[in-house]
């Protein structure tokens, strides 16, 4: 029997893409999938494509993460007819790949309100819950860009790096309170987000070959949800680049070059 077996698991940013595999993959494991975005349409596909092929019915909410009054609403509600929410994934978030001296001040503003207070507006909204009952695990999407920013993703690298420093201080403040807390961070995902990410289209082209496929990663959280561990890194030689432009971030600058520059 899985381990997630009647789990209440809210995911945000479940109108489509990684959120809706999520979504899937924990009903066929006997979880309780929780849909909140956006988009009402997305949402009922979703919720309608889950009860065909699982027979699980996945309740949703509509919720904009970046309203903070939203949120506590929304949660409010969430757990008022759940009753509980044993697991929080933070999915919810976009980029816009642009160089910063051409960015709009309105494009920066957003993705911190949806990438980093959105995230930790939901955070705050169960966390207390779930100190109290004694157990929980949240799962914050993050990325390679919050380990190495690249050129025209100087702002979405920034979000996705205060979500690994949010995540590793939240992880050791509750380490004994029995809350998990594990970061997400994935390469490209051939998902919509390049949408709106790259409208050239320029970035797609330059790493499809590379791209990892969402049921992949969906797989890999799940694993992560019945096994918890502190970060999931993918792919993994990804994160090798990373830890090694840790130690000598000049030398993999350099090595880098036209790698970094592929939006």
């Amino acid at each position: 029997m899985s381990a997630l077996k009647n789990k209440v698991v809210v995911i945000t940013g479940a109108s489509g893409g990684l959120g809706a595999h999520l979504a899937m993959d924990a009903a066929k494991k006997g979880a309780f999938p929780v849909l909140l975005a956006r988009r009402e349409d997305q949402l009922k596909i979703v919720q309608k494509t889950i009860l065909k092929e699982t027979g699980v019915h996945a309740p949703f909410y509509i919720l904009d993460v970046s309203n903070p009054d939203g949120v506590d609403q929304v949660f409010s509600q969430v757990l008022s007819d759940q009753q509980n929410i044993h697991i929080l994934v933070n999915n919810a978030g976009y980029g816009i790949f642009e160089e910063f001296a051409e960015a709009s001040w309105q494009n920066i503003e957003g993705m911190f309100s949806t990438n980093v207070l959105g995230l930790m507006a939901c955070t705050r909204a169960v966390l207390p819950h779930m100190l109290y009952r004694g157990n929980g695990h949240i799962i914050n999407i993050a990325s390679q860009a919050g380990k190495i920013s690249t050129p025209k993703s100087s702002v979405y690298a920034a979000t996705k790096h205060a979500v690994l420093g949010f995540s590793n201080g939240l992880r050791l403040e509750v380490a004994h309170k029995g809350v998990h807390v594990t970061t997400v961070n994935p390469g490209p995902i051939a998902t919509d987000f390049f949408t709106l990410a790259d409208k050239s289209g320029n970035y797609v082209k330059n790493v499809q070959k590379l791209m990892l496929q969402p049921s992949h990663v969906s797989e890999k959280i799940i694993n992560a949800m019945e096994r918890p561990v502190r970060e999931l890194n993918l792919p993994w030689w990804m994160n090798v680049g990373s830890t090694v432009y840790q130690v000598m971030p000049k030398l993999v600058e350099k090595l880098g070059g036209k790698s970094f520059r592929q939006k």
